[in-house]
């Protein structure tokens, strides 16, 4: 637990170093054999130690510091999620622009397809840390690993602490281009054929880790007698 703890702490400050978090914005979960630790409340995280973080369990009781505010999205997230372990969110810049406007990312460029499915949906806005949050959430992430927040920011989910930062990376990268393209026009989303061949496509690559499918085109081989 105490690397795990170390582990979270060196996420946070990524979060901060990398430009998707700023101040005490944000907050960051992962699951444990007993619940989850989350990041307190209030805290900058220059400042945090591990030993702030906080120990939580599925019925909302929690040992040492307050938790987050919102907690509950991470809870009822890691609850109904057993795919994933790890719950960030952050209030980066374009990606919270655009949830200004509750702005769904549609399928303009295919890296949309990172956070599962043909959009990056927008949740419906309501007041942070409340219930009716977490439920907007759930609703926007059904099928995805990533959303928007309705005027207020954006949620990546992961299986470990990299996966979640690097997609809410992903996201807000995502988010400056379909910001920067509107400046142009609306730009032309692709179709939904075409991204479900690209879903699959990563599927079964693992984004750029194993060789494509038999026949569908040149297969990239380590050379025969080179170590």
């Amino acid at each position: 637990m105490t690397a795990l703890r170390r582990e979270m702490v060196d996420v946070c400050r990524r979060m901060n170093s990398s430009g998707i978090n700023q101040g005490t914005a944000g907050n960051l979960s992962v699951r444990t054999s007993s619940g989850f630790l989350i990041t307190p409340s209030s805290l900058p995280y220059d400042a945090m130690t591990p030993e702030d973080l906080v120990e939580m369990d599925f019925d909302g009781t929690y040992v040492g510091r307050r938790p987050s505010s919102e907690w509950r999205f991470h809870r009822d997230i890691l609850k109904n999620r057993t795919d994933i372990n790890v719950v960030l969110h952050c209030h980066s810049i374009y990606a919270t622009t655009l949830a200004c406007h509750h702005t769904t990312i549609p399928s303009f460029h295919y890296m949309t397809g990172v956070a599962g499915g043909t959009t990056i949906r927008c949740a419906e806005y309501a007041t942070f840390g409340t219930q009716a949050l977490s439920d907007n959430a759930l609703v926007a992430l059904k099928d995805r690993i990533a959303c928007l927040l309705g005027q207020h920011g954006q949620i990546s989910l992961g299986k470990i602490f990299e996966s979640a930062l690097w997609l809410a990376i992903e996201v807000e990268t995502l988010s400056r281009i379909y910001v920067q393209a509107l400046t142009l026009g609306e730009p032309p989303v692709l179709p939904d054929d075409e991204m479900a061949r690209v879903l699959e496509q990563m599927r079964r690559m693992s984004y750029g880790q194993a060789p494509d499918a038999e026949g569908v085109n040149d297969i990239a081989r380590p050379r025969a007698g080179v170590i």
